[in-house]
């Protein structure tokens, strides 16, 4: 536990986190006003809007791992985060443990967050248009919510690799754009609907691939997929010199 609250506290003082706080609720809150105003609803109303917000939740995976090995300036004599990191928790399984815990606690919160902000305006503007908030949407809710938490962690997996998050935040948040790299290869070969970013967005919208799947299955594709990718991160991360 002490490594979980060591971890939220160095994400609270990073500059970027705070960014990547405001993005998560501002870009789909953003959008949906402007579907709002321009579209007619939809049974996707706010949450194809929330598919989109994911890049605030891909910024603080990426960042939790990048932010270590970022060099420290002269005063440091140009050393990484990392050393201090690895210095105070020898345990390299405790720290990749801890961070992913503290990218899952604030992801999660920043996904609610983001929700609420979302469906307060899609019913400020539309009205009685507005999508019903019954149980079904509550449930395509948790979706949004394990959707965001997953591609924080194959951001985080994806830093660890790289250990840098240029490669990460450029694939993974130019890929959640309006129209994505693996969307458009799942038209033409139709196994890509099985990638996580698809596969995970089937548990809170539709995606027109010509292959249906459901949306607890694509849930499960998506979280096998991230934990493959955690598990070599890790032992990457483990043999390894820092």
């Amino acid at each position: 536990m002490r490594a979980l609250r060591a971890e939220a506290s160095k994400l609270a003082t990073l500059p970027f986190v705070w960014f990547a706080v405001v993005a998560g609720i501002l870009a789909p809150t953003g959008i949906v006003v402007i579907t709002s105003l321009t579209s007619d609803p939809n049974v996707d109303t706010g949450f194809a809007e929330l598919g989109l917000g994911v890049i605030g939740a891909i910024m603080l995976g990426v960042v939790v791992i990048s932010s270590e090995y970022t060099t420290e300036g002269e005063e440091a004599a140009g050393s990484q985060q990392i050393t201090t990191t690895l210095t105070s928790l020898p345990s390299r399984p405790r720290v990749l443990v801890a961070k992913a815990g503290a990218v899952v606690l604030l992801t999660a919160v920043l996904a609610v967050a983001a929700i609420a902000a979302v469906f307060a305006v899609a019913g400020l503007l539309l009205g009685d248009g507005a999508p019903a908030l019954d149980g079904h949407a509550v449930a395509r809710m948790g979706g949004v919510v394990t959707y965001w938490v997953l591609m924080a962690l194959l951001g985080s997996g994806l830093s660890v690799l790289t250990r840098s998050g240029v490669v990460p935040m450029v694939v993974l948040v130019a890929n959640s754009s309006a129209v994505t790299v693996t969307y458009l290869l799942a038209l033409r070969v139709p196994a890509a609907s099985y990638l996580p970013d698809l596969a995970g967005l089937r548990m809170f919208t539709h995606v027109r691939t010509g292959v249906e799947i459901a949306p607890l299955t694509g849930g499960l594709i998506m979280t096998a997929w991230v934990a493959a990718l955690l598990l070599v991160a890790g032992v990457v991360f483990c043999r390894r010199d820092a």
